[in-house]
């Protein structure tokens, strides 16, 4: 076949529903230990610490794939009302496949997640983590031991400050309890708790206590973006946990406990904004997508798309500094 007829003398076309649904159709490193990038995306499909409708362990594959529609290539992506271009070829973003999960075994398959998180820190890159249900923070935070300390930026429906039920410690209500307890982590700001939660009034009490600043959907409107981020400490270096069920259902239904009265998408992108121009952001995870119950791939392509808009702004801030 004369090659003229497929176009590839000029470059592969790559069109997004072309090929294998890496993360935004970034290059695949199989290899932990030859990491060579800004970003590296890691899958944590775990879902055993989930107390309803289980599903999460296939969000990375259902984001992942949902990302394609992003990926556009190597020019980055402009935008007219920042005027600028984010994401541009020398942000270099990989995929490195999924933590190996041992069916009915959390603590190995935590200490596999905690393991593709360390090896992303350990070649300087910054971590995305793609979960699963709420417990995979667990690990993650567990990777930034020895790493300075962080802060953490939560947006979700619910505290997740459960100390132990039936002698379970790491379930999905249980994440930001475990980080509150770990001496590199110096601060907490929950954004978006709301409504029925998963932790009852002690938690809360005990939340506080242990420095947490909970804020509700309408306190944070109150407030607006910058006043939320206005409220964590000048200096701090901080971790973002995101659970879908933080938005409302009406446009993030895939999730596995939905709660209605949340937030809307340009809510959160204005706090994840203005949280990386003011401080040094050091990394991410998005949990609890469960494609399963999504209507449309909306929640998939909802999570797809912050993520990315998120390591524009973290990366346009640094290469401005």
């Amino acid at each position: 076949m004369d090659k003229s007829s497929h176009g590839y003398e000029g470059g592969r076309l790559n069109l997004p529903f072309v090929g294998i649904s890496t993360f935004a159709k970034r290059p695949y490193v199989e290899d932990w230990s030859r990491i060579d990038a800004d970003v590296a995306v890691l899958g944590a499909p775990f879902d055993f610490g989930t107390q309803f409708r289980a599903g999460a362990r296939f969000g990375p594959r259902g984001v992942r794939e949902a990302s394609t529609l992003f990926s556009f290539g190597h020019a980055g992506a402009y935008d007219h009302e920042d005027d600028c271009t984010y994401l541009p070829e020398s942000v270099r973003i990989v995929d490195i496949g999924d933590a190996d999960i041992v069916h009915t075994d959390t603590t190995a398959s935590h200490a596999n997640i905690r393991k593709g998180v360390e090896a992303i820190l350990a070649a300087k890159a910054f971590p995305v983590v793609i979960g699963g249900d709420h417990s995979i923070n667990i690990p993650c935070i567990e990777a930034f031991e020895g790493q300075g300390d962080i802060h953490i930026l939560q947006i979700d429906a619910h505290l997740d400050f459960v100390d132990e039920r039936h002698g379970v410690r790491v379930g999905h209500g249980s994440p930001l309890r475990r980080a509150a307890e770990k001496s590199y982590v110096t601060g907490m700001t929950q954004v978006g708790i709301r409504n029925v939660s998963s932790t009852a009034r002690e938690g809360y009490e005990a939340a506080r206590r242990m420095g947490s600043d909970i804020l509700s959907v309408r306190q944070m409107r109150k407030l607006g973006a910058e006043g939320v981020i206005d409220r964590i400490p000048q200096g701090a270096r901080v971790y973002v946990t995101l659970d879908i069920d933080g938005f409302c259902p009406s446009i993030a239904p895939g999730t596995g406990t939905p709660s209605h009265g949340g937030f809307l998408y340009y809510e959160v992108l204005e706090m994840l904004q203005a949280l990386a121009r003011r401080h040094e952001v050091v990394g991410i995870d998005l949990v609890e997508v469960a494609p399963a119950y999504d209507s449309g791939e909306i929640t998939s392509i909802l999570a797809a798309q912050v993520l990315l808009n998120f390591l524009g702004f973290v990366f346009h801030e640094r290469q401005k500094g």
